[in-house]
Parts: C-alpha cells; structure tokens; sequence
C-alpha cells in the first residue's frame, strides 16, 4: 500500500495569515497588534486562549513564536524553559494544562518577572482559567488579563475554507467530495488539508479528476 499518501507532509511555517478566522475576529486583531509590537494596554499583556482541540491554539501560539524576540514554550517543558530572559518581549506557553509540578512554579514565577519587568504573556489551555487543573496561585495569573474561546470551524466553515483553498490552487472538487471527507477522515483543519494535498497528488498520478469516487478509493488504499 502506498501509505506515504496520506502522511502528514513536513510541518509548513504556520501564521497568522494562514488561520481560518471563522468566528475568532476580535481575538485575531489583538495577535496581529502583538505580532506587530504594537504597544498594548496592561490588560492586554496577558492573554489565554482555550477551547477544543484542535481549535487552533497551537497554531496561533507558532505564528507568533516566528518572532526573533518571542519564546514558545509547550506544555511538557521543563521548568527551566520558563527562565525570563531580557531579549525575549512575549512568552507563550502551550498546553498549560499539561504543566509539571515543577513546570507550574516556574511558570508563576515568569508571570511576576513579566509583570515587573515587561514583556507580554500568553497561555493557551483545554479548559478557561477557572476550572484549570493547576495549582491556585497559577490559575490566578491565567486569569489575570483578556481571556478568549478559540472557536474551532463548523462543517460549513471548513468546507468553504477547503473550497477555497483548492480553488487557490487550480483543483476542481466534484460536488459531495468535501462533505464525505469530513464524515470518513480526520476533521482538524491540519489534517483536512493534507488530504487536498494528497488528492491533488493522486489525481495528477492517476489523470482522473478529484470525483468521490476517487476519494473513497484514495481512503481505501490506505486502510
């Protein structure tokens, strides 16, 4: 079988640009004025995401990390990843609800040193600030500034983003190939995507066009 098709190919450079807004516009503005250093009120300096996974969080937080002076840091880091460092003007930190024991200490402590000395904080998470499984003092600080719901895409979003973006591309879908992908394969956008990718691929190779039956096929040689 030719599994390599459907292998996610090399992680492309992930930005701001790059992410499907859907319903998240106004949390959209505030990283593009981070992403830009543009100066932001004290509030505004400390920001955490939540919401479903793949919602896009990560996403979000490696656009941003593409900055010279920005530091990402995942969930599963140890605790001395979370070292305040005077070059550095905004942290951000994965996964929070994966933090080690140690990790959540060191964490607390770079949100004091980011407070006194500068420098902008943002956390992403599975759950809102409250019912974080962390210990106290660190829920506090998540919840110190704006705190924002990722919202991920609905079935219509995604398939007009992929619409769009086989368009982009010169791919013409067959009518139903798009809602049968999302009934039968991975839904996160990541995936989705990879999969048009692999569409194009094995159209160009077998000199069909991209019909629901060449997708059920495509899905089948890798079962």
């Amino acid at each position: 079988m030719r599994q390599l098709l459907l292998d996610l190919p090399a992680e492309k450079p992930q930005t701001l640009a790059s992410f499907v807004i859907g319903a998240n516009a106004e949390l959209l503005q505030l990283l593009q004025r981070l992403e830009q250093q543009v100066p932001v009120g004290l509030d505004e300096r400390f920001v955490y995401l939540w919401g479903d996974a793949a919602a896009g969080k990560t996403h979000l937080l490696k656009a941003l990390a593409a900055s010279d002076t920005a530091l990402y840091i995942p969930g599963d880091a140890a605790a001395d990843a979370f070292n305040y460092r005077s070059s550095t003007t905004l942290y951000l930190i994965d996964d929070s609800h994966k933090l080690s024991p140690d990790a959540q200490i060191a964490a607390f402590a770079l949100f004091n040193q980011v407070r006194e000395q500068g420098g902008c904080l943002l956390a992403a998470g599975n759950v809102a600030p409250a019912t974080l499984a962390v210990r106290e003092d660190l829920r506090t600080r998540f919840g110190w500034g704006l705190i924002y719901q990722v919202h991920g895409l609905s079935d219509d979003e995604k398939i007009a983003a992929l619409t769009h973006a086989a368009a982009a591309r010169g791919l013409t879908l067959s009518p139903g190939v798009l809602p049968y992908l999302l009934n039968h394969f991975a839904r996160d956008m990541r995936s989705l995507s990879a999969m048009l990718d692999a569409l194009d691929e094995y159209s160009l190779e077998t000199k069909r066009p991209i019909t629901l039956p060449l997708l059920r096929e495509l899905l089948q040689r890798n079962d």
